[in-house]
């Protein structure tokens, strides 16, 4: 009888396991569109910064994108200044990328057809602990703290859009930060940076879809420190690569992917990505 019923809890915690992990998925596994799957019609390049690889986003749109399009996708993942310098030299077909007055500066130039708002987060200050630093939403005062008292900080330094938007705030208040002893650019994308930070006990910018994602899955233990200004919003955007600044990108690839975010089922995708897994979803979409 003892045994029956060790047996029967034991059934019993397998299968509720087995629940968890299929509900745990149903946040990264987008659902199959009505109708089935259209025919392949070939492939685009889309270029793309890091976080939205890193998030795991990509992998949760990306095969519904190809079965209601018929479009595959080649995704090249790095900073947004070298996803936007791609679309310069028509190496791919559609960005999204997240560095609002660089990418208005592509599209002016003539490299891009039009620039769409798709979804945004936000930035935030992560570090080791938050003894040095408590918990606060003014980013500038957080980074003179850092800078006074010189802590450690790991940046990208690669010309991303967070790299962007951390020497902007920099200069904000007066600060190279190549001055700074305690400071280290490792040109690296965002989940190398926080691992780096991590390991060296550091602080860093980071966008909150891929500090979720690592802190989610105990890749690393960075604590927010400084969260919730509104200098930390974090827009991304959509553009076609212009055609006839290259005539052999994809232009129709290219201009399906960006119909594609933009319509309402997608960006209502977006808006559940994470919901499961961390309680919130990790983008807010936004296209008008």
């Amino acid at each position: 009888m003892k045994r029956t019923l060790v047996f029967r809890a034991v059934l019993l915690a397998v299968i509720f396991l087995l629940a968890v992990q299929v509900f745990a998925r149903a946040s990264r596994e987008a659902p199959a569109p009505e109708g089935g799957a259209v025919p392949i019609k070939g492939k685009i390049t889309l270029s793309t910064t890091t976080s939205t690889y890193d998030s795991g986003l990509l992998g949760f749109l990306l095969p519904v994108f190809t079965m209601e399009t018929g479009w595959e996708v080649d995704v090249i993942s790095v900073g947004t200044g070298a996803a936007l310098r791609l679309g310069r030299d028509g190496d791919a077909d559609v960005l999204l990328v997240h560095a609002r007055a660089q990418e208005e500066e592509f599209v002016a130039d003539g490299y891009g057809i039009r620039r769409y708002d798709v979804m945004y987060n936000d930035f935030l200050i992560v570090g080791p602990n938050l003894t040095a630093i408590p918990h606060n939403s003014n980013v500038l005062q957080t980074f003179r703290d850092i800078t006074s008292r010189n802590l450690p900080f790991v940046s990208r330094g690669d010309n991303s859009g967070t790299h962007i938007m951390e020497n902007n705030l920099w200069g904000n208040i007066g600060v190279d930060p190549q001055t700074l002893a305690a400071y280290t650019s490792v040109g690296q994308g965002m989940g190398a940076t926080l691992q780096m930070a991590y390991e060296l006990g550091a602080y860093t910018l980071t966008d909150r879809a891929t500090w979720l994602t690592l802190m989610g899955n105990n890749t690393i233990n960075l604590p927010a420190v400084c969260e919730g200004a509104v200098e930390l919003l974090n827009f991304y955007g959509v553009i076609a690569v212009n055609p006839a600044r290259h005539p052999w990108v994809n232009a129709e690839g290219g201009q399906a992917f960006v119909d594609w975010m933009l319509s309402a089922p997608t960006q209502r995708l977006i808006g559940q990505y994470g919901l499961v897994e961390f309680g919130g979803a990790l983008f807010t979409p936004n296209a008008q």
